[in-house]
């Protein structure tokens, strides 16, 4: 499901970028590789990298019951929601910088306009009766970084930092849906008390 949040974002982003730049393009990558030799690839591109994978917390106490009308109760495991933290870099250097900064504008443009996206309403149409997919709705906010931080994340990433833009990506649900066990509903209570 995360390939498939990060699949929408990039459309939905390159929908976009389609009328208000046509020569922008976008990819999905390891920003990490920019400076080895299979970097080549992500030259003159905005990137879009998956830093970081956080639980949401505030949601891991869901009820493992699924309701399943007329007669069964159905148990399964809940979902596991992830938070992504999400790199857009912009991968323009030596005389080109004011264009990587540019391409990052349009890209923050892009995300202020479109607060929520979903698989159900993307540009492409749901093409699929999968319940996961029709489900899958996150949100992007900006997400600021000190610069403690932006030295550990350019240091991990190993390279050099170029005009950049961070988002969280709230919520994906990861689920197998798997059945644990299948109970009937209790529909009657009988409080007919009898002497023993």
């Amino acid at each position: 499901m995360i390939d498939t949040a990060i699949s929408l974002l990039e459309k939905e982003l390159v929908s976009y970028l389609s009328f208000k730049d046509s020569t922008a393009t976008v990819v999905v990558d390891n920003i990490g590789l920019l400076e080895t030799a299979n970097g080549d690839k992500l030259a003159n591109n905005i990137v879009i990298t998956v830093v970081n994978v956080e639980e949401e917390s505030t949601l891991k106490n869901q009820p493992p019951v699924r309701y399943n009308p007329p007669n069964n109760a159905v148990y399964q495991n809940p979902p596991v929601f992830l938070n992504l933290y999400v790199l857009f870099t912009s991968n323009y250097w030596g005389d080109k910088y004011i264009f990587a900064l540019q391409r990052i504008s349009l890209v923050v443009q892009f995300l202020q306009s479109k607060s929520v996206f979903s698989y159900a309403a993307s540009t492409d149409g749901p093409f699929s009766t999968d319940p996961d997919l029709l489900s899958l709705r996150f949100t992007l906010e900006l997400y600021t970084l000190t610069f403690e931080q932006l030295n550990h994340l350019w240091g991990s990433l190993g390279g050099r930092q170029i005009p950049f833009v961070m988002y969280k990506l709230r919520l994906v649900a990861i689920s197998d849906r798997a059945t644990l066990r299948t109970v009937p509903l209790i529909t009657e209570i009988d409080s007919d008390t009898r002497p023993l």
